[in-house]
């Protein structure tokens, strides 16, 4: 059965959640409304991550995030279970733009389709709710959310609990799609946009 963890999402047995907003800088003008509500994804055959984020003028509210797991089984039935359990998110969380991660080319081909096609599914769940897509390569996410676009795990990891103010961190895969939110939030601009109060950055952290 497809497991879909959402706005009650148990991170280490605890349920995520936001203990602060984290501040931005001003809002890009293709992101200019009031509030948005920004879903991202972090496409993969066998677990999917999603992110939900609210941006509201300079602020970013953490709503959701969490892993879908495909069952094992036949290629179809898996890519069904991506296409069906994010159309259930995104009827549940009502996002108004999409911001999808690119598949990057792997060592191994035979990968590589199979992740093309977990993002294919993962693209048509939000064009079939009329939804705008954006894309954005994993470099491009990690420079914007840590700084740095060769950071790993564990670094965006880190990141994406200090900027949303976590209680705590997230999965990989959640805090790639919840990274993915982030960056489209602030136009796929580097770390330089975020008004970092407080903080100062250090080899791709901050600190």
């Amino acid at each position: 059965m497809t497991k879909v963890q959402g706005s009650r999402l148990k991170i280490q047995g605890e349920t995520a959640t936001r203990s602060k907003d984290s501040i931005l800088a001003p809002c890009p003008l293709h992101l200019a409304s009031a509030h948005t509500r920004i879903l991202g994804i972090d496409p993969g055959l066998r677990i999917t991550g999603f992110g939900v984020l609210d941006k509201s003028g300079q602020q970013l509210s953490y709503v959701a995030s969490g892993c879908i797991k495909t069952p094992d089984g036949e290629l179809p039935d898996r890519l069904k279970a991506i296409l069906d359990s994010l159309g259930e998110v995104i009827a549940q969380h009502q996002p108004q733009q999409v911001a999808v991660e690119k598949v990057f080319v792997n060592v191994n081909p035979q990968s590589t389709l199979l992740l093309g096609q977990a993002r294919g599914a993962a693209i048509c769940a939000a064009v079939l709710a009329n939804l705008p897509v954006a894309e954005y390569t994993a470099l491009q996410v990690k420079q914007a959310v840590v700084g740095n676009g060769h950071a790993d795990k564990e670094q965006v990891q880190q990141m994406v609990k200090r900027l949303l103010r976590l209680s705590g961190i997230p999965s990989p895969d959640a805090a790639d799609a919840l990274a993915c939110a982030i960056c489209h939030a602030h136009g796929g601009q580097g770390l330089g946009a975020l008004a970092t109060a407080g903080y100062r950055v250090k080899k791709g952290r901050l600190v």
